[in-house]
């Protein structure tokens, strides 16, 4: 599937997964799009994932992102294809590895603000995304869930880096290690998101948020989001070891047990 782009600016079109628009003026609109998937992250959509931010950050029109999922999902993470591949395939491992890094410090390094819209389930490599935007609005009724552990890996990816910081040590334990999932409304109350707001407000406000940024002082709030983004650099050895211990599961027979439940529509039952 390849998706048509309606940004004017050739650097873009290449990108088959997301969907690029301008949501406002300056303000660069990305779609995670795999329709009848809930937005799903396969193998092209995970590589476009760790590319955008570097794009948008090159782009002197950009002055604020808006990152999205279509429809009424965020995205289900991580698409099993995906991870059979990482099963099977030491060097899909290495690569995915390599890629699941960029995509955290991508985020985190993007000098342009990013906003995200949450709306139904965010997983996996969507969730990431979607914790790591500076500025998080959530959907009443979304389905915010780490999902690695019940995959049968640790919790690497983005949940180090950034869970303990928004909110707390014992929350980030509570949902990461028992793999509890949390509403919009939840996730506000403990930190997670920024905002909660109706389902039906989602895209309207966060995208006034980002116009907002957008027509603001671009150097100040850029120097602002890389001082506060200290913090999360400061973390990074946390985050290494993390994302190296999830991969590793990838190799491990839990992975396996999981994949299949997910497969079967099942509680998986771990040895």
């Amino acid at each position: 599937m390849t998706t048509t782009n309606a940004t004017g600016d050739a650097r873009y079109d290449r990108y088959e997964r997301l969907k690029l628009d301008w949501g406002a003026p300056r303000v660069l609109r990305v779609t995670l799009s795999a329709p009848g998937r809930l937005n799903a992250v396969d193998t092209t959509g995970h590589r476009e994932l760790a590319e955008i931010w570097r794009d948008a950050d090159a782009d002197p029109e950009v002055r604020a992102v808006l990152v999205r999922g279509e429809g009424t999902a965020f995205s289900a993470g991580g698409d099993l294809s995906m991870i059979e591949d990482m099963m099977d395939d030491h060097a899909a491992r290495v690569r995915i590895m390599r890629e699941a890094r960029d995509i955290v410090m991508n985020v985190v390094n993007c000098g342009k603000p990013v906003v995200s819209a949450v709306q139904g389930p965010a997983v996996g490599a969507g969730l990431a995304v979607a914790l790591l935007a500076d500025v998080s609005v959530a959907g009443r009724t979304a389905k915010i869930i780490d999902g690695h552990t019940r995959l049968g890996v640790a919790a690497g990816d983005h949940a180090a880096i950034i869970w303990p910081l928004l909110c707390g040590m014992a929350k980030a334990k509570y949902h990461l290690l028992l793999n509890e999932a949390l509403s919009g409304e939840e996730a506000e109350r403990i930190g997670l998101v920024s905002l909660c707001v109706d389902d039906h407000e989602v895209h309207s406000r966060a995208m006034a948020i980002a116009t907002r940024l957008a027509e603001g002082p671009a150097e100040a709030i850029s120097s602002t989001k890389h001082a506060l983004n200290s913090w999360l650099r400061l973390a990074q050895p946390s985050f290494d070891a993390s994302l190296a211990l999830e991969f590793l599961g990838f190799a491990g027979p839990d992975v396996r047990e999981g994949v299949a439940a997910l497969r079967e529509k099942r509680p998986p039952k771990f040895a």
